[in-house]
């Protein structure tokens, strides 16, 4: 009679079999003999293993001398939380998931930032994706992170695909729309309006008594919205049509600016004002003028968006658009929060405006 085989929870170590525990028909792994336990941070910190795990969990509702003392036994013990175990108990994994459109717009990253700052005083921790500007990458990006059980999900941008919205509405959490203005957002909407934007930049240009100005964006909703805004500050001044320039792709880039003010300063009639959709193109243009010997304003006034800090450093200086990206972040951070406490939040739309700053450049 054939020799009985080990059955497939058990391996063979020398002349011991190690039996694998299997519960309801599943492995479980043991842990390994030297990792510490919650009970261990408890017994170092002198403290519950309830109130460990409530540090751990909402640092917030531990008093701070009890907090320090379990996050000194923590850092001493190397002891790792099992994230997965206590979101299956709680219901809650401790992240909020966040989409971007790139990460190699600096505005973004200030919008990170207030976000970061804001989650991680609550316990919790970002879980980042990057769309490229796809509606597709979106979509297949959101799918994966709601397969991570997320607390809450926040957006840079509108999100346009109803198969994506029905998707989100859908998954039962918080979820915050930023960068962007609209009246109906899925749950919430925190951001400015691009249109606004793009017709206040306008209208300042023509009080400045520019009258051949030309938009340059990129092919993204965000952009798109800003030349609507454009086009509208023409037609309200009794200037049909307008002229645009658009990047090849986005992101924005420094080189970007610089080809398309090389296209533009050979244009002829040449225009007065260039109004650059990102700061990033705009600077891209100062320079371009720069090795050109053209002069800003005096030939042509240069405008941007997003007042990055490059901006306020270049000479000239550069007009823009001030965008609140790290206020964007830290306000969307709290409405998440406020909503996983149980808030019924009845504003839904937080629109922070638009605010041109004038420097040289224009």
């Amino acid at each position: 009679m054939p020799a009985k085989r080990p059955n497939r929870y058990s391996e063979r170590r020398g002349n011991d079999w190690m039996g694998k525990v299997k519960r309801r028909g599943r492995p479980i792994r043991p842990r390994p003999d030297n990792a510490p336990s919650l009970e261990d941070v408890a017994r170092r910190a002198g403290t519950s293993i309830i109130t460990v795990s409530r540090a751990l969990r909402q640092p917030d509702k531990v008093r701070p001398e009890t907090r320090a003392r379990i996050t000194e036994a923590v850092e001493a013990l190397g002891y790792i939380p099992n994230l997965a175990a206590s979101s299956l108990v709680s219901r809650r994994s401790g992240i909020i998931a966040v989409v971007v459109p790139t990460l190699g717009n600096s505005t973004f990253v200030d919008t990170l930032h207030g976000l970061s700052d804001g989650v991680t005083a609550t316990g919790r921790q970002l879980l980042v994706g990057d769309t490229g500007y796809s509606e597709t990458a979106e979509h297949a990006l959101i799918t994966a992170l709601a397969g991570r059980r997320p607390d809450g999900i926040a957006i840079v941008g509108l999100v346009r695909n109803p198969r994506t919205r029905t998707l989100l509405s859908s998954l039962g959490v918080p979820v915050v729309e930023t960068w962007d203005m609209t009246d109906d957002p899925i749950d919430h909407v925190v951001g400015f309006s691009n249109t606004e934007a793009g017709r206040a930049m306008t209208r300042y240009l023509l009080d400045k008594g520019r009258r051949r100005i030309i938009f340059v964006g990129a092919h993204e909703p965000r952009s798109r919205a800003r030349e609507a805004g454009y086009r509208s500050a023409l037609q309200d001044a009794g200037l049909s049509g307008g002229t645009t320039f658009f990047t090849e792709e986005p992101p924005s880039s420094f080189g970007e600016g610089r080809r398309l003010m090389h296209r533009i300063a050979n244009l002829d009639p040449r225009p007065d004002a260039v109004f650059f959709s990102t700061d990033v193109l705009a600077v891209g243009g100062i320079i371009e003028c720069q090795h050109l010997g053209i002069e800003v304003p005096r030939e042509i006034a240069i405008a941007g968006l997003g007042d990055l800090e490059i901006g306020r450093s270049i000479v000239p200086t550069l007009t823009t658009v001030q965008i609140p990206s790290y206020q964007m972040g830290r306000r969307a951070a709290e409405i998440l929060s406020q909503r996983l406490e149980g808030a019924e939040l009845t504003q839904k739309i937080v629109d922070f405006g638009v605010n041109i700053i004038a420097r040289d450049s224009a």
